[in-house]
């Protein structure tokens, strides 16, 4: 992120070629961020566009604290990173077509922009069956 702060405007995308149709995957959100991170969770909102298909919008509420635990995430130093499931609509979006995907994140939070955040991603595995 520049200067370590993520505006509403920015909106980051990414792709995936999915040719096996037959296993499940399984899709994560990468988030980022420094100790001084004001919240304890990230409101955002996710676009799929799946292959021959109209894009679908995602409001999401993603915890990464708890006041009994603090970060749900890995650390090194001040750093922390966190690695959030995300479940999806089957109904709205599976990956059962082959082809590409594109996922975009909108930071829908109030502060803007949300200072403090490293870097954010999407990252899709296949699930271990």
């Amino acid at each position: 992120m520049p200067r370590h702060e993520w505006k509403s405007s920015y909106k980051p995308k990414f792709e995936f070629a999915i040719s096996d149709t037959l296993s499940p995957y399984q899709l994560y959100l990468i988030f980022r961020h420094n100790e001084k991170y004001n919240y304890n969770n990230l409101w955002l909102n996710l676009y799929v566009q799946a292959p021959g298909k109209k894009s679908e919008k995602f409001t999401l509420e993603l915890p990464l604290a708890t006041n009994e635990k603090g970060w749900m995430a890995s650390g090194m130093d001040d750093l922390y990173e966190h690695r959030i499931p995300i479940t999806l609509d089957p109904e709205k979006v599976n990956f059962y077509k082959a082809g590409n995907y594109t996922f975009i994140l909108e930071n829908i939070m109030r502060e803007e922009p949300l200072q403090n955040v490293m870097g954010v991603g999407i990252r899709m595995e296949k699930k271990a069956q």
